[in-house]
């Protein structure tokens, strides 16, 4: 079957789905719904299809787009219309987290699973509210107990809800930690061996200009008298003469 009769296909299915589609469960709806033809569509012509759609509908003509969010593909408006479509719900629309409940989902999505406990002694207060709010968001869910530690708490981890609300698709995309600490880092100032040469130079040639200026001032000056002798004086002494008024 050619692309171009698939596309269509594919875009009713994200378009209609009620959660985000992967590109298997696309090539197994295509499928089922083309079942009485011998050739089936592959995995390679699904995934080729998707990027031309995603290309699509990324133009500024639409004011969304088919984007891989929340584990699978989706239809998304753009940022752009955000402050629009939350007028339909208004402060429903959107999710609001306190500083407390950002703090202790940073650590589940980075740590997952984790326990409770784990979170607070990483936090150093305790976070059963915070653990709450997120659970009744449906941003972290329990995803078991940790047979290993005595009394088998529970564990958590991020939900689908999780990676939807962020915008991205797994938590392997979620920035790494070493990433974000380089960007508050602050760099250290080089200093070149250059740096020392260069002043100590100067240093040198001040001092050499100084020297000489001193020689200078004590150098004295010959001069003769009418009567032929020879007078030495010092040069300052002879700045006086020379700038003396005569009486």
């Amino acid at each position: 079957m050619e692309l171009s009769l698939i596309i269509p296909h594919i875009e009713v299915l994200i378009f209609a789905s009620e959660k985000p589609l992967t590109s298997l469960e696309v090539v197994e709806l295509i499928n089922n719904a083309f079942g009485f033809m011998d050739e089936r569509v592959s995995l390679d012509q699904v995934e080729s299809c998707l990027e031309g759609i995603r290309e699509k509908y990324a133009s500024e003509f639409y004011p969304f787009e088919v984007k891989e969010s929340g584990g699978g593909w989706q239809f998304l408006t753009k940022k752009d219309f955000h402050k629009t479509i939350a007028q339909l719900n208004g402060d429903k629309f959107l999710k609001r987290l306190s500083n407390a409940a950002l703090e202790t989902l940073a650590i589940i999505a980075y740590k997952q699973p984790i326990t409770k406990g784990e979170i607070e002694s990483i936090r150093g207060v305790n976070s059963d509210y915070s653990v709450q709010k997120l659970l009744e968001k449906e941003l972290i869910v329990i995803a078991g107990r940790n047979e290993k530690m005595p009394g088998h708490p529970l564990v958590y981890t991020t939900s689908k809800s999780f990676m939807d609300y962020f915008g991205i698709n797994t938590t392997a995309d979620l920035p790494k930690i070493k990433e974000v600490l380089a960007e508050q880092m602050v760099e250290g100032t080089i200093i070149n061996p250059e740096d020392f040469t260069s002043n100590t130079e100067l240093d040198l040639e001040e001092e050499i200009i100084v020297e000489e200026e001193i020689i200078i001032e004590e150098e004295t000056v010959i001069s003769i008298t009418e009567d032929g002798e020879l007078i030495e004086k010092k040069d300052d002494e002879h700045l006086d003469e020379e700038t003396s008024t005569p009486e």
